[in-house]
C-alpha cells in the first residue's frame, strides 16, 4: 500500500461534508499554526470528541479517538528523541522525567488553550458543551494529540514532527530551567541512598527574625559531609535550598 492510500483509508468512509464556513476555521487554525492540510477531513475529525458521535447515530464511529491514540505515539517518540539527543549526558532516569512532564494532559491542555486555541475549533455533543466541555483538560490535551495524528497521516512523520518540537521545546525548557519547583530534597536522597544506603539528615541550624516574618537556616548532613547553612522563610524551604546546594556540590544537578 502506498503513502497516499493510506492517507485516504485513514478518513472513516462516512465523514462529515466540510462546510464553506468550517473549512474557513480548518484553514484559520492550520495559518495560525503554520502549517498545511491537504485533507481538511483529517483535521476536521481530530476536533470531533466523543461525545458528538455518541449522540449521533449516523456518525457514530466519527470521534478524534483513534488519531489520539495514533498522535499520542507520535509525540512520545518525538519527544524521546529530542531529549536523547538534547541531554546526552543525563541518564534514562531525567529523559523519562522530563518527558512524562511535558506530554502529561497538565501540559498539552494549557499548549490546547493558549498555543493552538484549540477550544474554538472542539465539536462537542449538546451534554457535553453544556458542561463546560471545551475547557476541560483532558478533552484539550487528547484533541491535541488527535491533531499530531492527522498531520502525520497528511503530510507525514518529518512535518508532524516540526510541529510537535515548535509546541514542547518551550515546555522542556520550563522544565529544565525550573529550579526553583524541583523536589531537591528528593533529589538528593535518591542519589544518596544509592550511594550509602542511608538518608541525609537536616539540621535546624539557627532562627532569625519576629515571628511573623521568621528566616530558618538548614544544614544538610551527608555522612561526614556538610553542606550550608541555607536559609528560607520556612523551616521546609530552608532545607530545599540546602539540598539544592548539595546537589550542586555533588553535580547532580546544574546550578
Amino acid at each position: 500500500m502506498n503513502n497516499s492510500d493510506t492517507k485516504i483509508s485513514s478518513v472513516p468512509s462516512k465523514s462529515l461534508k466540510v462546510a464553506p464556513e468550517r473549512k474557513k476555521e480548518l484553514l484559520e487554525f492550520c495559518s495560525n499554526l503554520g502549517i498545511n492540510f491537504k485533507n481538511l477531513n483529517l483535521l476536521d475529525l481530530a476536533f470531533h470528541h466523543r461525545s458528538f458521535s455518541n449522540e449521533s447515530t449516523e456518525f457514530f464511529h466519527y470521534n478524534n479517538e483513534r488519531l489520539e491514540f495514533l498522535g499520542d505515539s507520535v509525540l512520545g517518540l518525538v519527544t524521546a528523541d529530542f531529549l536523547y539527543n538534547d541531554m546526552a549526558g543525563n541518564p534514562e532516569g531525567d529523559l523519562a522525567k522530563i518527558k512524562s512532564n511535558v506530554v502529561s494532559e497538565k501540559s498539552l491542555a494549557p499548549i490546547a488553550l493558549n498555543k493552538m486555541h484549540i477550544d474554538r475549533y472542539l465539536v462537542l455533543g449538546k451534554g457535553e458543551e453544556l458542561t463546560g466541555g471545551r475547557q476541560k483538560a483532558a478533552i484539550l490535551a487528547d484533541a491535541v494529540e488527535a491533531v499530531i495524528g492527522a498531520l502525520y497521516l497528511d503530510s507525514g512523520y518529518d512535518e508532524a514532527r516540526k510541529l510537535v518540537l515548535e509546541l514542547i521545546v518551550p515546555e522542556i525548557r520550563k522544565v529544565q530551567q525550573d529550579k526553583g519547583n524541583r523536589d531537591h530534597k528528593s533529589l538528593l536522597q535518591e542519589y544518596y541512598q544509592k550511594k550509602s544506603k542511608e538518608c541525609p539528615v537536616y539540621e535546624l541550624v539557627k532562627k532569625s527574625g519576629p515571628d511573623h516574618d521568621r528566616t530558618f537556616w538548614v544544614t544538610v548532613h551527608l555522612g561526614n559531609e556538610s553542606y550550608g547553612p541555607e536559609s528560607g522563610k520556612s523551616k521546609k524551604s530552608a532545607e530545599q535550598n540546602a539540598a539544592r546546594k548539595a546537589c550542586v556540590a555533588l553535580g547532580v544537578e546544574r546550578d
